[in-house]
């Protein structure tokens, strides 16, 4: 089968050193950036995260050109930020650990999700141009109130009810289950959580009710509406001693999971066993993944070496891929478009547009 998506462009931006000059150093998770394309598709907002704030920069999308090195390796073409600036919301107390947008369904808004070390949640929602209409804004304190030391936090929403969100915190052993301000329940990992992501398309109506979640060397699926177990439904271990960094979920219902063994897994939820094994396909470990939205047998794969690649997972077999020139701090797909950010320790922004070979 030959590849049926190919990148149509890459370009590479820089943060004003105005706006923000040292990035705060954040964890091995690269969960501290997300983005938006805007409906004319003339250009794309991403936010990113450093110490205690947000930032919000707007990035060109038109007028590019495409050009590939040796073994399919994208070259980035430098385009100049159009707008940049602080995102004014109420204010984090500690360090920023990861960052979440989704589009509510036939509205226009968006909703911005930020969770610190100790586990503080803010939500904003914001009208599509990126500006914050303070329509909601709430804040959810930690439920042990942020005592203790500051770790990895996640948070995800629900893909069908945005009001519904998951918050994950690496040192407590837990994720909380909020509606809006609401705390629905308390789950409790047997080790650190490292990443988690609500399930799609089971077939069952209950994509609001079963969350993945990586921990240590483990995968752990919930159902936030049994009590028996604790909610867990089941656990599967990868090899021992390999720490996963990331789990991500296809709009068919499988399971990526990724981490120190540079190996993505994929899970069929309905059998619980791997269907496939993309063994050592990244150099270093894997702290970022994501499915695309236009063929889910596709996925993006990010590595602590500073690559970025797509491939085709049934064949293990890699369609292009592309460099940052330093750490990646932030790394994220857009919700529905095959538009992807990254954004590294030296300030750049590289963004690449993916789509189906005409």
């Amino acid at each position: 089968m030959g590849s049926t998506l190919e990148a149509k462009s890459l370009r590479k931006a820089v943060v004003p050193p105005t706006l923000l000059e040292n990035p705060s150093p954040g964890n091995l998770q690269s969960t501290r950036l997300a983005l938006h394309v805007n409906e004319d598709s003339s250009s794309c907002w991403v936010y990113i995260a450093s110490g205690c704030n947000i930032y919000r920069l707007q990035i060109p999308l038109e007028d590019s050109w495409l050009s590939t090195g040796k073994e399919g390796l994208l070259i980035p073409e430098t385009k100049e930020v159009i707008e940049s600036l602080l995102l004014k919301r109420c204010p984090h107390r500690s360090e920023i650990q990861s960052i979440v947008l989704t589009e509510i369904e036939s509205t226009g808004y968006l909703v911005l999700a930020s969770v610190d070390a100790y586990g503080h949640l803010i939500v904003s929602k914001l009208d599509a141009s990126g500006k914050d209409v303070d329509k909601i804004t709430y804040s959810v304190l930690p439920r042990d109130f942020g005592v203790g030391e500051g770790s990895w936090s996640g948070v995800c929403f629900s893909p069908i009810q945005w009001s519904m969100a998951a918050v994950a915190r690496s040192f407590c052993k837990s994720v909380d289950v909020y509606d809006q301000d609401i705390h629905l329940r308390t789950l409790r990992t047997l080790w650190y959580p490292s990443s988690l992501s609500f399930m799609r398309n089971l077939g069952h109506g209950n994509e609001s009710s079963i969350l993945a979640v990586t921990e240590g060397c483990q995968l752990s699926v919930w159902d936030l509406r049994i009590k028996e177990n604790g909610g867990c439904l089941n656990r599967i271990c990868g090899s021992a001693g390999d720490i996963f960094y990331a789990v991500c979920s296809s709009s068919t219902g499988n399971i990526a999971v990724g981490g120190a063994d540079r190996t993505v897994t994929i899970y069929d939820p309905r059998r619980w066993s791997a269907i496939s094994r993309w063994v050592h396909c990244s150099k270093y470990e894997i702290t970022g993944l994501a499915f695309t939205s236009l063929d889910p047998d596709y996925i993006f794969v990010q590595g602590v070496d500073y690559e970025v690649f797509c491939g085709q997972w049934q064949e293990s077999s890699k369609v292009f891929s592309f460099r940052g020139d330093s750490n990646w701090l932030g790394f994220s797909k857009c919700s529905n478009r095959d538009i992807l950010g990254g954004w590294c320790d030296s300030g750049s922004i590289f963004v690449v547009d993916v789509i189906a070979k005409g």
